[in-house]
């Protein structure tokens, strides 16, 4: 949602943080490749040292490498059709690979498997129906994007540092986020399915 709707502005502030990659002879995908590397080592560290804060920074920085790889794209010329096949492949790997160290470190199994699922049938959702009907990016502007998810993870565990168990209960943080982002996250995908019908629908009426 937030991309689709502030794509342009904040395309203006990934170019402005890019421009020293772009001089420096970056190739986009290599930034693509050193964000996925930091967001596993990241995820590798976290059930060493434990604490969710340090998680949340890191992470904040690995996920930076999202908005720069498009960006020195851009400003180089350099887009391509692959480069944005392999983005958005190491989006799904790095998602998983954090959703799992999280419930390695919290015992959160069912409730990061419903958040992984349900940021992976977004993603399928919209995919699958580029196969069918022709995608603006742009007019996809749904509840839990890739950003809204990954501000939330991130969010999520710097909370957790300081409020490990939800006020008056004895519930987890943790496990109680995920569950809320599962939940939102199927929604999302759902809002997906419904948009991708009404234009499919619309299509096949139109080419009867």
């Amino acid at each position: 949602m937030l991309d689709g709707r502030y794509g342009d502005h904040m395309n203006r502030v990934w170019e402005f943080l890019a421009r020293g990659l772009a001089r420096a002879g970056f190739s986009p995908n290599s930034i693509t490749f050193a964000g996925l590397v930091l967001v596993l080592a990241a995820a590798a560290a976290y059930p060493l040292h434990g604490d969710s804060l340090i998680f949340a920074v890191w992470l904040a920085v690995a996920f930076s490498f999202d908005g720069l790889d498009g960006a020195v794209a851009r400003l180089t010329g350099r887009t391509s059709k692959f480069g944005g096949y392999f983005d958005a492949v190491i989006d799904r790997y790095q998602e998983l690979a954090v959703l799992a160290s999280i419930a390695w470190v919290h015992d959160a199994w069912p409730a990061a498997l419903l958040a992984s699922s349900g940021g992976l049938l977004t993603s399928y959702n919209k995919a699958r129906a580029a196969m069918e009907i022709v995608i603006d990016n742009a007019g996809w502007p749904d509840l839990l994007e890739r950003l809204e998810r990954v501000i939330f993870i991130v969010g999520l565990l710097a909370l957790a540092r300081f409020m490990p168990l939800v006020p008056a209960t004895e519930i987890d943080t943790m496990n109680a986020g995920l569950l809320v982002l599962g939940a939102l996250a199927h929604l999302t995908a759902l809002q997906r399915f419904m948009r991708a019908r009404r234009r499919i629908v619309a299509t096949d009426e139109v080419t009867k």
